[in-house]
């Protein structure tokens, strides 16, 4: 079967620097609903359209492309007491926001990237934010969609 529209498409993956340092291996098997539903970045959407199990793809992302700008805004200093005493460099945890005008909540991940006895520092951005990448992948597994996934446009 051919990757298309309302297709299911499982990918071997791995997403490296412009130098080629792995940014990340894969480890997990990438599953996603083909044909505009956001679930990957639409460059490397368009690079599988009509690819089957065995093909390859190699494609360049700018930060734009993939995982955005980095925003210093994102990056906030908090008091040291609003922590537990187990906090620690690299830990990850999830703040929801509720947009003052729509009214809808958004989620936030942030990750632990300093800790003194008077504050932690927290970065929102996703880790490889303002970073140039090159996404290689392999068609692993295609599929024809069912009726719920596409309902709810989200591969299971």
């Amino acid at each position: 079967m051919k990757i298309g529209k309302n297709s299911v498409v499982t990918l071997s993956y791995r997403v490296l620097d412009k130098k080629g340092t792995p940014l990340d291996t894969g480890d997990e098997p990438l599953v996603y609903l083909h044909g505009g539903y956001n679930d990957v970045f639409a460059k490397v959407e368009k690079a599988l359209e009509g690819k089957t199990v065995g093909d390859e793809i190699e494609v360049a992302l700018s930060h734009k492309e993939s995982f955005g700008e980095y925003d210093e805004t994102l990056v906030v200093t908090q008091p040291r007491s609003e922590f537990d005493d187990h906090i620690h460099v690299g830990e990850q945890f999830e703040e929801i926001i509720e947009d003052e005008l729509s009214g809808e909540e958004e989620s936030i991940i942030y990750i632990v990237k300093e800790v003194t006895k008077e504050h932690v520092v927290l970065d929102g951005n996703h880790p490889f934010a303002g970073i140039d990448v090159v996404f290689h992948g392999v068609v692993a597994d295609v599929r024809q969609a069912t009726k719920e996934e596409i309902k709810e446009q989200y591969a299971r």
